[in-house]
C-alpha cells in the first residue's frame, strides 16, 4: 500500500461491552502490523441497521474498506437466525453494489446467556474476531490496490 488506508469501523450498540470489543481488536492488529491506517467508528442501534450505514459509507467513497460488528442473540420471540441471515447478506450486498470491501464482525451464539461467562468469553471472542477483521481489511486492500484500472477499480 503507498498511501494509508482508511476504515470505517459500525458497531452495534445491542451488548455494546461486547462488540465494543472488536474494535478494540482491530486497531491492536493495525498497531502491531505497523498500519497508520485511520480508522472511524460509528454507532448504530442494531445490527440490522449496519447494512444501510455500510452502503453509504462505502459510496461517499472514503474508505477502503468497512468493518461492521454486532452480537446478535437469540430474545426469545423472534428467530435471531433471520435477522443474523439478513444483515450478513445486507453486507455482502453493500460490498458488491459499490466495490468497497465491507466485512463482517457479526456473531449469532446458539445459546447466549448474559452471564459473567458468558460475557466474558464472548468480550474476548470479539476482540479476537476484530484483529481477523483487521487482517482481512488490510488483506484485501492491499490486493484492490493492485488491481489495474482496466478492471474498475483505480490503483494508488
Amino acid at each position: 500500500m503507498t498511501k494509508s488506508p482508511k476504515f470505517a469501523f459500525i458497531k452495534a450498540r445491542w451488548h455494546a461491552d461486547i462488540v465494543d470489543q472488536a474494535l478494540v481488536g482491530f486497531t491492536q492488529k493495525l498497531a502491531e502490523l505497523g498500519i497508520a491506517a485511520e480508522v472511524e467508528a460509528f454507532d448504530v442501534p442494531g445490527a440490522f441497521e449496519m447494512p444501510l450505514l455500510a452502503r453509504k459509507l462505502a459510496e461517499s467513497g472514503r474508505y477502503d474498506a468497512i468493518a461492521a460488528a454486532a452480537l446478535v442473540v437469540d430474545g426469545g420471540i423472534y428467530r435471531h437466525d433471520f435477522v443474523a441471515q439478513a444483515v450478513v447478506s445486507g453486507l455482502m450486498e453493500a460490498g458488491m453494489q459499490t466495490g468497497v470491501p465491507v466485512l463482517s464482525v457479526s456473531l449469532t451464539p446458539h445459546h447466549f446467556q448474559p452471564s459473567q461467562e458468558h460475557q466474558g468469553f464472548y468480550r474476548d471472542h470479539f476482540v479476537k474476531k476484530g484483529r481477523e477483521a483487521a487482517d482481512a481489511a488490510v488483506q484485501i486492500t492491499a490486493t484492490h490496490a493492485t488491481l489495474p484500472r482496466s478492471i474498475g477499480i483505480a490503483a494508488e
